[in-house]
């Protein structure tokens, strides 16, 4: 195989990133990146991965990261010669410069630096596994052993010991990129009393101290805070307290705004109230849900006794909960019993809680390393490779499984814990993109027939994978405790398969795919699997934009109109570039396509547009636009969801948008049609829901500014993102 680089045509790019008073905060000249790549990708690689002061190449920084993957298959005896290792990674090197996929920031920011540049870090809070010893221990050196896993789940006891072990650990992770969630269910409520005499301060007090730490780090040391999940049962005696957490902070701010203190998302206001720095879920149950409907009472629960607290109605909760959502978008909702009705490893333990985004839900004291795969990178023309797609989920899947053994964990119980199930987060980004190409509507059969294939696909595809390490090298350590369960799972998401609507695919589509799970069924009782998951699909923040996505994860399109980066600096506004393709591959004509472009620039809207056809409306419908008409509805996302959900290992990071007029009744009916679909999870935005920052005397929470370069931000999959500078936020909801 040709090397990678002498592939691609480069180009030196001119980086300048400006806030909205001129001030540079970012400039770096000459940098080298493919031809094709973005303004926008170059000026983020550039000044969020790049090792200050060794890098000023998209070559260097693949390159650096090539050096770390090829320390990793060694490490664990991948490929038998040098020859097949080296054609791996020229794939893989291949691959990124195209934009084709993408590993999670944690490999950008730490993978390859000991490699290439002899890095070194003993902070001694860092464990690997040792091959030679055959144990998890601690590492001298963190880069040479770096933490590649973007999602943590971790636990916590009822213990001051235990609290402060995790805000300790939570720390180190924050540090190094990533991001973590914990179930707080354990910690005794304020109502509880101590052994010594007297009553403990409660679960809020405790989590305003983890929401201040996590407040004060830097994820990877660049720019925005950290990500952090919170999880809480719904029969925890301070549920109410814990729903209402936000929203009440969040009034505190609104007054404190209109008070005229700084209002920005990092500001004054936000850097004073407590609460922001996580996003919260309440875990239901099926039987709270039941309850719910036929208007029953719930029983609330000591932590630590398990005995009952009190009974109150299940519909006040409820309430609660919706109308804290409709104000503020926090709590979102994990439903207990439906991930663990797909849980792989039911004999080894539940799934109690997920990472910041709610995609990776597994275990507690276990992290997964994030890829995402460019669906539009695959499109040729109207035709969608699905050969080469799966040959590039294969690619990028066992490029991960050998990060497992060669990264390092915050404690020594996770670094076991990833050797002993090996979990592996693949997904993709762009469907949006990839539906609008095509000329598909996102809310529509075909869209969802489309969801549901590609990511059966991509899921068997990372199966038959597994089952092949699993067979030259051996099944995750707890495999034969939990193959019962496995086969089951797969079972379940085999028989999916049929309620896909093949007629609106490509012929061969259904063949190949039927075939590549009905051989995974036959082979997974023969050898077993590698990895006890395999499929999530991530917000993919930073990293859609390194991609030049249009959409991320699996979201539509958020507008018509968008943010260009402009060599060297600057910037306009331009019709989505994603608009003008999909007109052209509709036929329309050259000159039809600028007078349709003029007419969005001046009004954000397709409506009345000159030569365009009312039935093509649906294909341009988006996530958040003031004509309801051009905006896709909340069964939309969640049918989406749901297409998408019956073959995921993991669940998905994905915002419900919903517009400013919608009412509380509207937020109860979108969780209540999540859980009959069985969804995982799900967070909810409402349009003006979030008091982040004056403008014209009034309080807009769709207008957020970054708190980098004070840009206009987009809410886009469960984060906001800035185009300008690339800082991305911790999710929303």
């Amino acid at each position: 195989m040709k090397r990678a680089e002498s592939q691609i045509q480069w180009k030196k790019f001119d980086c300048k990133i400006v806030d909205t008073e001129g001030q540079v905060i970012f400039e770096m000249n000459g940098v080298e990146a493919p031809v094709f790549w973005s303004q926008t990708a170059v000026d983020i690689v550039a000044s969020k991965y790049f090792y200050k002061g060794k890098e000023k190449s998209v070559r260097q920084l693949v390159g650096r990261i090539a050096r770390g993957f090829e320390a990793a298959f060694r490490k664990n005896k991948t490929f038998k010669t040098t020859k097949e290792l080296s054609h791996h990674l020229e794939e893989i090197k291949l691959g990124l410069y195209q934009q084709k996929f993408a590993f999670n920031s944690p490999v950008w920011f730490n993978c390859g630096l000991f490699e290439s540049y002899k890095v070194q870090s003993n902070d001694g809070q860092h464990y690997a596994y040792n091959f030679k010893t055959k144990k998890t221990e601690l590492v001298k050196n963190a880069y040479a052993s770096p933490q590649c896993s973007a999602c943590f789940i971790q636990s916590v006891d009822d213990s001051m010991e235990s609290i402060f072990n995790l805000l300790k650990s939570e720390a180190m992770l924050f540090k190094y990129g990533s991001g973590s969630g914990t179930n707080f269910t354990p910690l005794r409520s304020k109502y509880e009393k101590l052994k010594p005499g007297g009553k403990s301060s409660g679960l809020i007090s405790f989590l305003e101290i983890f929401d201040k730490s996590a407040g004060s780090i830097k994820s990877g040391g660049v720019t925005r805070r950290a990500a952090k999940m919170v999880c809480l049962d719904v029969d925890h005696p301070e549920i109410i307290d814990f729903i209402e957490w936000k929203k009440n902070e969040e009034q505190k701010a609104r007054h404190l705004i209109q008070a005229g203190y700084d209002g920005s998302l990092d500001g004054e206001v936000y850097r004073t109230i407590s609460g922001q720095n996580s996003n919260n879920s309440v875990r239901v149950t099926d039987n709270f849900m039941q309850a719910v409907q036929k208007n029953e009472k719930w029983t609330l629960k000591y932590p630590s006794s398990g005995k009952a607290f009190k009974s109150v109605m299940a519909q006040d909760i409820w309430s609660r909960l919706c109308q804290s959502t409709w104000a503020c978008a926090d709590p979102g909702i994990q439903f207990h019993d439906t991930i663990n009705e797909y849980n792989m490893c039911k004999k080894s333990d539940e799934i109690r809680a997920s990472n910041p985004c709610s995609e990776y839900m597994f275990l507690d004291n276990t992290a997964c390393n994030l890829a995402s795969i460019n669906l539009v990178r695959f499109l040729d023309q109207s035709s969608f490779d699905l050969t080469e797609f799966l040959k590039t989920s294969d690619l990028v899947f066992r490029t991960q499984e050998a990060l497992v053994d060669y990264s390092s964990y915050p404690t020594q119980l996770i670094a076991a814990n990833s050797h002993r199930f090996r979990p592996i987060g693949l997904g993709y980004a762009n469907l949006g993109s990839l539906l609008m190409l095509m000329g598909i509507p996102y809310d529509s059969e075909q869209g969802r027939a489309w969801a549901s294939a590609i990511t059966a696909a991509m899921t068997g595809q990372a199966y038959a994978s597994s089952i092949d390490l699993a067979r030259t090298r051996a099944p995750f350590k707890e495999y034969k405790k939990n193959k019962k369960s496995i086969s089951q799972v797969m079972s379940k998401q085999k028989k999916s398969l049929a309620k896909i609507d093949w007629s609106v695919l490509p012929a061969g589509f259904k063949d190949e795919i039927v075939s590549l799970w009905d051989k995974n069924i036959v082979n997974v009782k023969k050898y077993g699997l590698r990895n006890a998951q395999v499929t999530v699909i991530a917000p993919t923040g930073t990293i859609g934009l390194v991609m030049d996505c249009g959409t991320t994860g699996i979201e539509p399109d958020y507008a018509l109109i968008k943010f260009k980066k402009l060599s060297g600096g600057g910037s306009l506004n331009i019709t989505n570039p994603a608009v003008e393709k999909a007109l052209l591959s509709l036929n329309y004509s050259p000159i039809e396509v600028e007078r349709i472009k003029q007419h969005v620039m001046k009004t954000g809207s397709l409506k009345d547009a000159p030569n365009f056809k009312p039935e093509h409306l649906r294909i341009f419908q988006m996530a958040q636009s003031e004509d309801q008409n051009q905006m896709i509805s909340a069964e939309g996302h969640l049918l989406m969801m749901a297409a998408a959900q019956a073959f995921l290992s993991g669940a998905i990071s994905k915002t419900v948008n919903l517009p400013a007029s919608s009412s509380v009744d509207d937020i109860s009916e979108v969780y209540r049609q999540a859980w009959k679909l069985k969804l995982k999870a799900v967070s909810i935005y409402r349009d003006q829901s979030k008091f982040v920052q004056p403008l014209n005397n009034q309080i807009q929470s769709s207008q957020v500014n970054c708190v980098i370069c004070k840009n206009l931000m987009v809410l886009e999959a469960s984060c906001y993102r800035c185009h300008n500078c690339g800082y991305v936020s911790a999710c929303v909801g």
